[in-house]
């Protein structure tokens, strides 16, 4: 039986407990039997691999693989993830390169199927690296599956701090924010930016983005996320902001039910 983490309360406070007891509840989450057995069969069949085919063939790796860099929806797309894979990321015509959301270039650089990369499902660390951030991703969705908010908070504290030491531009890993949802999610609500601003043109999105954040931070980088201390007023402002939404519904909720209450006694 797979371990169910424990998100006790919504909010700030349902966030101070998950991280108060995070290392205990990801040890008991790693250590079940499901888990476990996928992890497994991962790590004793990856150096047996040699192409992107053989890969997207085998559903049990493809799902540990997919897993590990939030891309598990695309189970069913095999024919895509092998073009992801296949096409690399040398090229800026890649596949990978031509989508916004970077979780595949990731996945593409890492396994290393493309031209001109080093194909690395053979090397002895490699399989241990996938299986850290496919545990990591799991315990997340875990989390997500009783609140997803909590799972957006711990997906942002954990990729922000290596995206943050990225050798890109600014704008880059501004634009890669914006393409990642779960990341986008963060920096929207956190930031209180308006609901309507996907459908405003990228490069004003960018402008709204690192005003908000140089008024929050008073420094419009993503690089000042590499400080553990700027991700936690991050998503600390993004846990306060969902629990006033919350705290918003409920109260129009209730004053809906007070008013046709009182109608009814009229």
């Amino acid at each position: 039986m797979t371990y169910q983490p424990i998100v006790a309360g919504t909010g700030l406070q349902g966030w101070r407990f998950l991280q108060a007891t995070y290392d205990n509840q990801f040890k008991a989450f790693t250590q079940s039997a499901e888990l476990q057995r996928d992890v497994d069969y991962f790590r004793e069949n990856l150096a047996k691999i040699t192409t992107a085919e053989e890969l997207v063939a085998d559903r049990r790796l493809l799902s540990v693989a997919l897993g590990a860099y939030g891309l598990q929806d695309d189970i069913n797309n095999r024919a895509f993830i092998q073009k992801i894979l296949e096409d690399g990321t040398t090229a800026d015509d890649a596949l990978a390169n031509r989508l916004a959301d970077d979780r595949y270039k990731d996945l593409s650089e890492a396994f290393g199927f493309g031209p001109g990369q080093v194909q690395r499902t053979q090397l002895s660390y490699f399989a241990e690296e996938v299986i850290d951030r496919y545990e990591a991703q799991s315990f997340e969705i875990a989390v997500g599956n009783t609140d997803d908010t909590m799972r957006i908070a711990l997906y942002g504290e954990r990729v922000l701090q290596d995206m943050a030491l990225e050798d890109k531009s600014e704008n880059a890993l501004w634009f890669n924010i914006m393409g990642e949802p779960p990341l986008r999610k963060l920096f929207e609500t956190a930031l209180g930016l308006p609901k309507g601003i996907g459908t405003v043109d990228l490069d004003r999105q960018l402008v709204y983005f690192k005003d908000k954040a140089l008024r929050m931070f008073g420094d419009d980088s993503v690089a000042q996320f590499a400080d553990p201390e700027k991700r936690e007023k991050l998503v600390t402002a993004y846990m306060a902001r969902v629990q006033i939404e919350q705290n918003a519904a409920a109260f129009s909720s209730g004053a809906a039910a007070l008013q046709l209450l009182q109608a009814t006694q009229r």
